[in-house]
């Protein structure tokens, strides 16, 4: 693996330093069954640690994978890929996994949430790294088996044995992710621009877009059908085109009046005041003052984080969407 570079490729991996070695997926989620799945046909060994009780352990049993209680997959594996909820990492460190971590052992997570504020602190003994595939984990699976992959983020924070990046790269390879490509990062850098992008753009700022442009049109007298449409539907639409295409990429694609209003009223919605708010949220992230509140949220039971869910999915977008979209069952429950 060249060392001038910081984008990596399947050419530039060698799955078999991966050779001899179990690897235990946490977790058997979104990210986590396309990890372990895509893994296991790379030709690597895979077990899966799951809670006795949890739902997930017959469908992947059905896959062929072994399925062991948390903590025995954490003894059992030699990398151990940690796929557990951010909130709920920290205590199960301390209460399952912990303990079958052993000098040598490659502990891997695919966020640098817990490591980087501080919720986990390994031993110094083991290596630490992590694979962030930039993408949700059924695309990470579905693209895998296309022949395709999703492009990852890899970086390392501990390396005791002195082979963490090759190891680390040969899992990112093994997921599919050097078909797209793997470009090396920090825990610090991952964790704060993925808490920036949900907050700002991918998440947070798309969702009170679309909200506040349905309930514009809605309270100005518009159909509420038609509101959802222009303001939610064909949003998939445009996104697509700039994730093939680029920004300009889609403005050459849609007319010469939409380009026109894009360019001239865009600066309109996402002003000078919108920017000093991200700047803030940035500095929330970068401060640990967002981790700290969401760590507090999560020590206080949730409340308030399940009454802005329950008040989330009574507004009328959500109510208007769900009629429109069950007359649209392709769109239904698309992996």
């Amino acid at each position: 693996m060249a060392d001038d570079k910081d984008i990596f490729y399947d050419a530039d991996a060698d799955l078999s330093v991966l050779e001899g070695k179990t690897v235990a997926i946490l977790g058997y989620g979104s990210q986590g069954h396309a990890h372990a799945l895509n893994l296991k046909e790379s030709g690597v060994d895979v077990v899966v640690g799951l809670r006795p009780d949890s739902s997930s352990r017959a469908d992947a049993e059905a896959q062929g994978l072994e399925v062991l209680d948390i903590a025995d997959a954490a003894s059992k594996g030699d990398v151990v890929m940690v796929l557990l909820p951010d909130e709920r990492q920290a205590e199960l460190w301390r209460e399952e996994i912990a303990d079958g971590i052993a000098d040598g052992d490659l502990l891997m997570f695919a966020h640098g949430f817990s490591i980087n504020f501080g919720q986990i602190d390994p031993p110094a003994g083991v290596d630490v790294g992590m694979v962030a595939p930039k993408g949700p984990g059924h695309l990470v699976r579905r693209q895998f088996e296309e022949g395709r992959g999703v492009p990852c983020l890899m970086a390392i924070h501990q390396d005791s044995t002195g082979t963490a990046r090759e190891k680390v790269l040969a899992y990112a390879s093994g997921i599919g992710g050097g078909r797209a490509g793997v470009i090396e990062t920090t825990f610090k850098d991952e964790a704060e621009t993925d808490l920036f992008g949900e907050q700002a753009v991918l998440c947070g700022g798309a969702t009170e877009l679309v909200q506040a442009g349905f309930e514009t049109l809605v309270e100005a007298g518009y159909d509420p059908r038609l509101a959802y449409f222009e303001c939610l539907h064909e949003l998939k639409l445009i996104v697509d085109l700039m994730y093939e295409q680029g920004i300009q990429g889609m403005r050459d694609s849609i007319s010469n009046t939409a380009e026109y209003g894009d360019m001239t009223r865009g600066p309109k919605v996402i002003t000078e005041e919108t920017r000093v708010a991200m700047r803030k949220i940035l500095a929330d992230i970068q401060s640990g003052e967002f981790a700290k509140e969401w760590i507090a949220e999560n020590e206080a039971g949730q409340e308030n984080f399940q009454r802005m869910r329950d008040e989330a999915a009574s507004k009328q977008v959500e109510q208007v969407g769900g009629e429109l979209r069950s007359m649209m069952p392709w769109i239904q429950n698309k992996d």
